[in-house]
């Protein structure tokens, strides 16, 4: 194993997939000379050349167009959006051409490609540059959805992802791309659709993923020193959902808490809680609670910014309420 950032694992995915396959090519804004808004192309330009990493005009629909006509043409490409609050602008591309073509031409046309890029809140951004899209692009059908928050996922799931035959969302964060952690010195890939157990545990089960599992592991940690055994579960993949994960260990703890980083109607969190409603019923001894952030407009001011999202404290009350203390 080795101990790399982020953005190096997400580099070391783009770069191994482009040597193995030539059809594979990154575009975006500022991705070839500048090395990335946040750094992850750093050094790609001089390997693969000017053909393979193109620095693209701002204009997301644009550049997204073009990529999936290339996709649709047999090339695999990664799309890289500064933020996905960008992306918005491509959505027509995104929702209405990737995601239907395979249906839309009865099979014969397929659409290879990867969109990534920051998502989220990263700090004084206010509203419009501050926003979670899982639940948003998990909503169509025929696209897959990807959220890492470990370097060892990102790089795993975005292999995964340049390989499949569909098209992929993945959804990092600005604020993680620094964030060190081990991965393999070989060749691996992590499969779309699998969660991960990333803490055992007895008395609780906690649903979340993204950058803001982290609060949930700050939170299992003080329920620890209170006798209270957390089990998390990352999704990683929030379309298609590992529900047969999340109902297993809802058996176990007879308990349940989703954490998401996202506004609480139509969320990820919403469609956990139906399913463990339907499958685990009988299991539950409490409801099913939800730590979201606030249905809002995402704030400016750093007092607002703290109320907004959800936290350790509000994490712990929420166990605790599920556990009758």
């Amino acid at each position: 194993m080795k101990t790399i950032q982020f953005r190096e694992a997400l580099r070391e995915a783009m770069s191994e997939e482009m040597r193995k396959d030539e059809n594979v090519f990154l575009l975006g804004e500022e991705v070839a000379n500048y090395n990335g808004a946040y750094k992850v192309s750093q050094g790609m330009l001089d390997e693969f050349g000017e053909k393979r990493v193109i620095d693209t005009p701002i204009a997301e629909l644009g550049f997204t167009g073009i990529a999936v006509g290339a996709a649709m043409n047999g090339l695999r490409p990664v799309v890289e959006f500064m933020t996905w609050n960008f992306a918005i602008l491509a959505a027509d591309q995104i929702i209405n051409s990737a995601a239907k073509m395979l249906q839309m031409s009865g099979g014969q046309v397929g659409c290879p490609i990867v969109f990534r890029g920051g998502n989220g809140t990263a700090g004084q951004l206010a509203a419009t540059h501050s926003q979670s899209f899982e639940a948003f692009y998990a909503h169509v059908p025929g696209l897959k959805v990807v959220t890492p928050s470990t370097p060892y996922d990102a790089k795993g799931l975005l292999k995964a992802a340049i390989r499949d035959n569909d098209p992929v969302l993945v959804l990092e964060s600005e604020k993680m791309y620094g964030d060190k952690g081990e991965v393999p010195e070989g060749e691996y890939v992590v499969p779309i659709g699998v969660a991960d157990i990333k803490r055992e545990g007895t008395d609780v089960t906690i649903v979340s993923f993204g950058k803001i599992i982290k609060e949930a592991h700050k939170a299992a940690d003080e329920l620890a020193k209170e006798g209270i055994s957390v089990e998390i579960i990352d999704l990683r993949s929030v379309r298609p959902i590992d529900y047969g994960t999340v109902v297993n260990s809802v058996k176990k703890t007879n308990r349940l808490v989703v954490v998401e980083e996202s506004w609480p109607i139509a969320s990820i969190a919403s469609e956990i809680a139906y399913h463990v409603q339907h499958y685990a019923f009988d299991y539950l001894d409490a409801p099913v609670k939800r730590v979201m952030q606030s249905d809002t407009p995402f704030p400016f001011s750093p007092s607002l910014m703290a109320e907004a999202l959800p936290n350790v404290e509000r994490i712990i009350a929420a166990v605790k309420s599920v556990s009758y203390k």
